[in-house]
């Protein structure tokens, strides 16, 4: 199994990778297929639309805001500081996605001025457990990639990413749910191994540490990867992808209910609930296969 590096702030075009690539997969998508193959079919193949939450949104600010406080010099990155930068991103992002606008008004009595004092709560539980005046990271919200078994682009995107004086690297992860539970921690844990692996073969360095800030709580949890480990996620990952590709063909994506069912947008379509699947989509209206799919909602506690 082999790695050829894929390293870029910008998403990768078709000129910048090897000819033998023909599919790419984020690991967001991967694990809704790990959760539900019918799952990564209406977000991934279907493509059908989801419209953001509450909680997704408030998800999206803190994370922004988490991005723009390393702009400021160490000695400006206060909880005043980040409190100040809460109203003005979201302005900015309400403007970029204009959908964002009318998320208030069927989400059963929130208002806008409770959604920004809940994501400054957010932000308070993030400085209870780090001081940014300490650190000084090497990359924000990165878009990190790499092939592997030559014909699989994998890819996703850093919250941030801490590089020590002696190249130790630290992955680190922002979750604006809740504490985890069994099933939102091994989702949230697959995601960053996956991040880990990318580096891994890219920059021939295993992260010392991936990091998951939870911020509602105040609770960090670290996890040591080793290169033995991420070897075998690596043939994980290429038997997932293959397994997608068996489905794709044999357009035979089946549902796997399970308590994340709850949190579904796509349950007037699936059988479990008497729903249909819409007609699957003909080759030629299909995706493109190294379209980034970063977007997608995910459970509350395991936002990505």
């Amino acid at each position: 199994m082999t790695a050829d590096p894929v390293i870029t702030q910008q998403a990768p075009t078709s000129t910048q990778l090897p000819a033998t690539v023909r599919a790419s997969l984020s690991p967001s998508r991967a694990a809704d297929f790990k959760t539900c193959p019918l799952l990564y079919r209406f977000r991934s193949i279907d493509r059908l639309p989801e419209r953001p939450t509450v909680e997704q949104a408030r998800g999206t600010l803190v994370h922004a805001v988490l991005e723009r406080l390393f702009d400021l010099p160490p000695a400006g990155r206060t909880p005043q500081a980040a409190g100040d930068l809460v109203a003005p991103q979201w302005d900015r992002l309400v403007t970029e996605q204009p959908e964002l606008a009318g998320l208030f008004d069927d989400e059963g009595g929130v208002d806008a001025a409770e959604f920004l004092r809940s994501a400054a709560a957010l932000l308070e539980g993030y400085f209870a457990v780090e001081d940014p005046q300490r650190l000084e990271p090497a990359e924000r919200e990165s878009l990190i990639s790499a092939v592997i078994d030559d014909e699989l682009l994998i890819r996703g995107y850093l919250d941030r990413l801490d590089v020590a004086a002696d190249g130790a690297l630290r992955v680190v992860d922002y979750k604006t749910g809740g504490a985890p539970r069994e099933a939102f921690e091994a989702r949230a844990l697959f995601q960053l191994k996956f991040y880990a692996l990318v580096l891994w073969r890219t920059r021939g360095v295993v992260p010392r540490v991936l990091r998951l800030l939870y911020l509602r709580d105040a609770e960090v949890c670290d996890y040591t990867p080793d290169a033995e480990e991420l070897v075998r996620f690596e043939r994980t990952v290429v038997a997932l992808w293959r397994a997608i590709e068996q489905a794709t063909a044999a357009r035979d994506f089946r549902p796997r209910p399970s308590r994340l069912c709850d949190w579904c947008s796509h349950q007037a379509h699936c059988p479990t609930y008497g729903g249909t699947p819409p007609p699957f989509p003909e080759p030629a209206a299909a995706p493109d296969p190294l379209r980034d799919a970063r977007s997608g909602p995910v459970a509350p506690g395991a936002d990505e």
